[in-house]
């Protein structure tokens, strides 16, 4: 943690009320957001109990599976599941635009430009926590090798179409999540706690009414009583006031609740299937019935809340002005939802259930690099971040006290303008250090030359950005009086070296021989078609 966001959290505790980390939104927030409140069995985490989800805050879709065990049960949830997420999918898939991208030329080798579609928007799921998260992927794997019916008549307990579908979606999704700034899925308790600092640990910030306490505290009760009562409030009965964010459920619902209830479904259902004629099948019929409501009526009393939390949570994010680079970190995620999209309809198989070595590496390397692209990103387009990064070393600001004009020795002599900065801030420079401004949205390059006064005047010598003339262009050198502020860190992340081809990797990074065989693309039918 650095020591900003340590302060931020101390300020937090003297206050009683969240503090801002963060002065602009750094996710991008789609107009029409899927939320998603999944809820499931103790002990078994593969086993869906329900779930609400929707676009429409006030008319959710309630789902449940009144006995989790009962695998018909749970495949009725997901087709219900992918009846809801699928045409939700399929609205975004279909509007395009023109756009054009860097593609290889089998003939010739060389990098050239091709105009391809690109969908003018994309889908965002949004979860209560992390755990979500995680079960989202989960479902994914689970659900993404099933096989149909009609796909394999003879496969034992066929999945009902479109199931198939809905897990190569959802795997897609939750591998788009793990990299950093992308906005297809979102935890909304990591979205809310990048932008805000609580007083608890970030442990505690996984609990969505906790930090939702802090950050809009009830009137007359600090962060802390609110949050306090938000974690452990319970009614008459023993049941919390405010259930998690899941999608685990409380062991005094699951004991209390939840456990009984199944039991007299159980019960109704063995009596329904036993009635030996139509009157007695009549009653026991509506004693199922009563006993199904019963559950649906549990699931609801434990995702409601956590929904209206969500929901909560997004208003307060759009108050928020959304970053410069928001945008174009969004636009990146469309390329991912269209090349998924394409994959999907060209009939490709479901993504493996083990990576590659080189994809693997390059999935690695993707990642690593997007995390100092954000990192990077954030500072410029918020100044409380920036703010961090100079506490730390990494950037410093001040205010220019002279400017030399100088030239670059050779044939062709370019401008070297000499830049001193006055500044407060205490940057970690070295000796020729490069550092970095953004002017007009791009990097301009500068190298440490030097420091007076005990490291109050920083001198510089720009060294690009300044046209192909003799003298540079207009306000593309900084003028005495002008506040600047400078990076150590580089704006702009650099590709790293290009893997092998899977059939050139070594068999001692995962290659040939013995390489595992790619899984047959499964027949493409209606269903897969978006």
């Amino acid at each position: 943690m650095s020591l900003i966001a340590t302060l931020a959290r101390l300020e937090a505790v003297s206050t009683g009320r969240a503090q801002p980390a963060a002065t602009v939104l750094h996710r991008h927030l789609s107009a029409h957001p899927l939320v998603l409140v999944p809820l499931t069995t103790a002990g078994e985490a593969g086993a869906p109990l329900g779930a609400l989800v929707g676009t429409d805050r006030d008319a959710p879709h309630l789902l449940v599976v009144p006995q989790p065990r009962d695998r018909d049960l749970r495949f009725a949830f997901l087709a219900e599941l992918a009846d809801i997420v699928l045409p939700y999918v399929d609205g975004y898939a279909e509007s395009v635009e023109a756009a054009e991208r860097n593609e290889t030329d089998p003939e010739t080798g060389k990098r050239v430009k091709v105009e391809v579609e690109l969908c003018a928007d994309a889908p965002q799921l949004i979860l209560p926590s992390r755990a979500g998260v995680d079960f989202v992927r989960l479902l994914g794997r689970s659900m993404r090798f099933r096989r149909t019916a009609e796909q394999d008549p003879e496969t034992p307990y066929p999945a009902p179409p479109r199931v198939p579908l809905l897990g190569r979606w959802l795997t897609h999704f939750g591998e788009r999540a793990r990299v950093p700034g992308s906005s297809l899925l979102l935890a909304m308790t990591d979205v809310l706690s990048r932008h805000w600092s609580t007083g608890q640990s970030t442990l505690e910030d996984q609990h969505l009414g906790a930090l939702l306490a802090w950050i809009d505290p009830p009137q007359g009760r600090s962060g802390a009583e609110a949050a306090l009562a938000a974690e452990l409030a319970r009614d008459d009965r023993g049941q919390l006031l405010h259930p998690p964010a899941g999608p685990a459920t409380d062991p005094a619902f699951d004991n209390k609740l939840l456990a009984p209830a199944f039991e007299r479904y159980d019960r109704a259902r063995t009596a329904l299937a036993a009635a030996e004629d139509g009157l007695e099948a009549d009653d026991r019929l509506g004693a199922l019935t009563a006993a199904e409501q019963e559950i649906r009526a549990l699931v609801a009393s434990r995702t409601r809340p956590t929904w209206d939390a969500v929901w909560r949570g997004i208003d307060l994010l759009r108050t928020l002005p959304e970053g410069a680079h928001a945008e174009e970190r969004w636009t990146r995620d469309r390329w991912s939802f269209t090349s998924h999209r394409d994959r999907v309809v060209a009939g490709e198989p479901p993504q493996p259930r083990r990576d590659d070595a080189v994809t693997a590496a390059n999935k690695l390397a993707s990642r690593e690099r997007e995390q100092a692209r954000l990192d990077a990103q954030e500072a410029l387009d918020d100044p409380l971040v920036m703010a961090g990064r100079r506490l730390a070393g990494e950037a410093f600001a001040g205010e220019v006290t002279d400017v030399v004009m100088t030239y670059s020795e050779g044939k062709r002599p370019s401008p070297r303008p000499l830049v001193t900065v006055r500044t407060d801030d205490r940057p970690h420079l070295g000796e020729r250090a490069k550092v970095y401004r953004s002017l007009g949205g791009k990097p301009q390059s500068a190298e440490f030359v030097g420091s007076e006064e005990e490291g109050a005047l920083i001198v510089l010598k720009i060294l690009d950005k300044m046209g192909r003339g003799k003298e540079p262009e207009t306000g593309s050198v900084p003028e005495k009086g002008d506040r600047v502020c400078f990076t150590l860190f580089e704006h702009e992340q650099r590709g790293g070296a290009k893997l092998p081809d899977p059939e050139n990797t070594p068999w001692t990074h995962g290659g040939p021989p013995g390489e595992a065989v790619p899984e047959s693309a499964d027949p493409l039918t209606p269903e897969d078609v978006l």
